[in-house]
């Protein structure tokens, strides 16, 4: 029980009741209004009627008239990605020259560097090293690109009176004001140009590798061991005299406890635990079945160390057989995108992933998420209130889970004896707690819960902080071990898998203000140092973390350098790579990047191959039959389905393999939804009915356009302006000055052999091509769904643009679906490290029992499909 308000003058207290809450009671659930019920009551100045709900739908489902400052944003962020989508921006490594050094430190001064003993005998030389025995191509210096061809192999070498010899670890001189590089010497031969070389294979430092040195100097929430040394596939081959000395290097299993670790790196001058792979910015666990470098005297692994890896490997691939389930925390989930496509695409190997959690802003996007996964903890609040719930939770688990925390304890506090006592003015009694949050909603931080009071309807539950439920310890303790053994809240160990793709609006080209020294010091891009946050405390297996390219490209790609850093200092392989939507069956082009991260102990994924040419080659389905204007969410389809991807769309739940619902259980099997386009407004409408139906038709081919010299439109002279019937002009302004003249894109039509660049979250015509082919409308909902590969069973809710953002913003599921089967195989074991990169098998475009072939996305991939008007 509690005063009117936590700063009134409270009444005396009656300690021994154990439901009455610290706080007032608030008869209302929007916390915008005033606490308690009296005040509820109390009269207030009069102000003009706010807008219902309903109201507001309505006018949200409608397109605005001209186009706002955000709209014409996007559409030029649209136009400069569709002309730069075909860069793929690159994290280059910096290329090795090795320098001779006349630098001795030996006190008998310089010697000239000789091989030692007999060489290596001819037949085993040249079976070992064929290539350098082959006389087809001329000899070369280390600086030219022909292989460089031996006279004879040598197992050892005397530099300054040091012995060196075949898999010895070694400083060799760097260019001038450079630190020395780190290699291991893998041949050691004379040339047929009598110079004497020897075969390198380079260990990177931190800073050498993708993560590079800005990492190493700006960025203070990581760090790495200054010790610490990948292990790489490069290797070039140099004069002897670039050797300077000997480096003490040990390898160390990553999964190898802290004593023993600590231990290791203490006896050595630099160690090892991952390799570095600089083609696909890949740090993975080393393969020790083939040995480092194909040979265990080059390794440096000892014979141990291989027969203890591969038992592990042994191990892990029996326990993997058994592989029932695995869990999912979906982070900025949105509608649910990525981790319905990973899930779809683990199931197909043999994984049962299921999104046990998600974490989003955006209401309308966590209600669509909780309609399609209902067995999923949705959570509608920021991802930074989520970590700091995340750890109070941890704290309250502590403090209220005992030994016996599978004893009944629910109802042990109603066979106490109740307090009859009347209650006094503003006191109020709590029934349950029903829900946990930190802060959030313009609350202060700190621990809140939902309460529901006795005598109340669930319309008046308040949100209460803990410090005013004090004298109701044990709802709190009911509360924290229901939620305990129902695993409301992950703590660490619990989740499999992470996925999400952090915003990062910082980068963005029309952010005038953006900080290219030290990105992350730009709020707006904060939630990637958040989504690494939540990695480092939860711990999980896979890490997945999907992000537009720019982060490649803004500031010589620091975010994405970052990410990689951030998963390598925490001990996680981690593998980078860009992936393009229509190389898995959908007609929009939409790259983007992924990252991979995954435990030592686990297998880290690939990537999968496209299953679909990108290229469009034609192909003409037919049409969704629907007006500007479509009320209905719910539909029945107009015909059977006519197109491979009209079969695989419309499959079910059960023959997609997802296991969100019950067997029976959702309401709308066989339905079409959310089939409505943005009803565009009266002028908008008129203008789109004068659009030809033509490919490549946009506002260009209206009355009193012509286009002049570069492509540049302008108004025809010898044409009267054209006005609509509202008064206003057939052609606006806008769309004439859009990117200075040289757009096509205002009420463009799309056409059947045509893909979209990108599937945005707008649905207006003013400035990017969204009509439909052959009908007065933009695209509906449910065909931008169709374009993101959502199965036709997955329903959204909001109104309708809000639909639209929720579409627009997913990971296309095709993509995810894709990469859900290759987490699935490297979970359950996978260990082929011959390639970064996966075949998907023909049965993973199957339809039911049935094999489809893979063929042209813009064949298989209609824009609609039901009837033609």
């Amino acid at each position: 029980m509690a005063p009117s308000s936590p700063s009134s003058d409270a009444p005396s207290r009656r300690a021994s009741t154990r439901k009455r809450a610290a706080s007032a009671k608030v008869a209302e659930a929007d916390l915008d209004q005033p606490s308690t019920k009296r005040a509820r009551k109390a009269a207030a100045a009069p102000k003009a009627p706010a807008r219902t709900k309903k109201e507001k739908e309505v006018e949200d489902d409608v397109c605005g008239e001209e186009p706002d400052e955000e709209e014409i944003a996007m559409g030029e962020e649209a136009e400069a990605e569709q002309e730069q989508q075909l860069e793929a921006p690159a994290l280059p490594a910096k290329k090795r020259v090795a320098q001779p050094s006349r630098v001795r430190h030996n006190a008998d001064g310089d010697h000239e560097p000789e091989f030692v003993g007999d060489p290596i005998p001819a037949n085993e030389a040249r079976a070992k090293w064929p290539q350098r025995y082959q006389r087809g191509a001329a000899a070369r210096r280390p600086d030219e690109e022909e292989e460089l061809k031996a006279r004879c192999h040598y197992r050892s070498a005397k530099v300054d009176n040091i012995i060196y010899s075949l898999g010895d670890d070694v400083y060799v001189k760097a260019e001038e004001g450079q630190v020395d590089y780190i290699g291991r010497i893998i041949e050691l031969f004379e040339g047929t140009d009598l110079a004497r070389y020897f075969t390198c294979r380079w260990f990177f430092r931190p800073e050498d590798t993708v993560i590079s040195s800005m990492m190493m100097e700006n960025v203070h929430d990581h760090k790495h061991d200054l010790k610490r040394v990948f292990l790489s596939e490069e290797k070039n081959d140099n004069v002897l005299d670039c050797i300077i000395s000997k480096v003490k290097m040990v390898h160390i299993d990553p999964n190898m406890d802290a004593e023993a670790r600590a231990q290791r790196v203490a006896d050595c001058q630099l160690y090892y635990d991952m390799s570095y792979t600089v083609a696909y910015s890949t740090f993975a666990n080393i393969p020790f079945e083939n040995g480092a470098s194909g040979s265990d005297t080059a390794s440096g692994i000892s014979s141990d160390d291989v027969d203890s890896a591969k038992g592990k490997v042994a191990s892990d691939s029996e326990a993997s057989s058994s592989v029932g389930k695995a869990t999912l925390l979906d982070l900025y989930s949105g509608c649910g995108g990525m981790s319905t496509g990973l899930c779809l695409g683990a199931a197909l190997a043999g994984l049962n992933l299921e999104t046990r959690w998600a974490v989003d802003l955006n209401s309308y996007a966590c209600e669509s998420l909780k309609y399609n996964h209902p067995k999923t903890e949705v959570r509608n609040e920021k991802a930074d209130e989520f970590l700091a719930l995340l750890r109070e939770w941890a704290k309250l688990c502590d403090q209220y889970i005992k030994n016996d925390i599978d004893s009944d304890l629910a109802g042990s506090s109603e066979n106490e004896e109740e307090d009859d006592e009347p209650l006094e003015k503003n006191e109020f009694v709590v029934e349950k707690l029903s829900g946990i949050c930190y802060g959030g909603n313009g609350r202060d931080g700190g621990l809140y819960f939902k309460v529901q009071w006795k005598g109340y309807g669930r319309e008046e539950d308040t949100w209460e902080p803990i410090e005013n439920l004090s004298e109701c310890p044990l709802k709190i303790k009911e509360f924290v071990q229901d939620g305990y053994r129902r695993k409301i809240l992950p703590q660490p160990g619990d989740v499999d898998v992470i996925c999400g793709g952090p915003p990062c609006q910082g980068i963005s080209g029309f952010n005038r203000f953006r900080n290219r020294k030290e990105p992350l010091k730009d709020e707006k891009n904060k939630q990637m140092v958040t989504f690494m946050d939540i990695v480092a405390y939860l711990k999980p297996k896979y890490v997945l973390m999907e992000n537009v390219v720019d982060i490649l490209k803004f500031a010589d790609g620091y975010l994405g350098r970052y990410a990689l850093s951030r998963l390598v200092a925490m001990n996680y392989q981690a593998r980078l790579g860009m992936m393009v939507a229509g190389c898995y069956g959908l007609p929009q082009f939409r790259m983007r990047v992924f990252l991979w991260g995954a435990l030592p102990t686990m297998v880290l994924p690939k990537y999968p191959l496209p299953t679909h040419n990108v290229v469009v080659r034609g192909g003409a389905p037919n049409a969704f039959s629907v007006h500007n204007n479509q009320p209905n969410e719910v539909m029945e389809y107009g015909s059977s389905p006519k197109t491979e991807f009209q079969r695989y769309i419309r499959l079910s739940r059960r023959e997609m393999l997802d296991t969100s619902f019950e067997v029976g259980a959702d309401p709308n099997v066989g339905k079409l939804l959310d089939h409505q386009p943005l009803r565009l407004n009266n002028d908008d409408f008129e203008r789109v009915k004068q659009i030809p139906i033509k490919k490549g038709a946009n506002f260009r081919d209206l009355t009193g356009v012509k286009v002049g010299v570069n492509n540049i439109v302008e108004w025809d002279p010898n044409i009267e302006r054209v006005y609509l019937s509202s008064g206003k002009p057939l052609v606006p302004d806008y769309a004439m000055s859009f990117i200075k003249g040289r757009s096509l894109k205002p009420f463009g039509r799309l056409w059947w052999d045509e893909t979209v660049p990108t599937v945005v979250t707008r649905a207006e015509p003013h400035n990017q091509i969204i009509l439909h082919p052959s009908q007065a409308r933009v695209l509906s909902v449910r065909e931008n769904a169709r374009l993101q590969g959502f199965p036709d069973y997955y329903k959204m809710y909001g109104p309708i643009k809000e639909k639209y953002i929720q579409v627009g913003n997913a990971v296309a599921v095709p993509v995810a679906r894709a990469l859900g089967y290759c987490l699935g195989l490297a979970y359950r074991g996978e260990t082929d490290e011959s390639s970064p990169l996966f075949a998907l098998p023909d049965s993973f475009t199957a339809l039911g029992q049935r094999v489809a072939p893979i063929v042209d996305s813009s064949v298989a991939i209609p824009a609609g499909e039901v009837v033609e008007e």
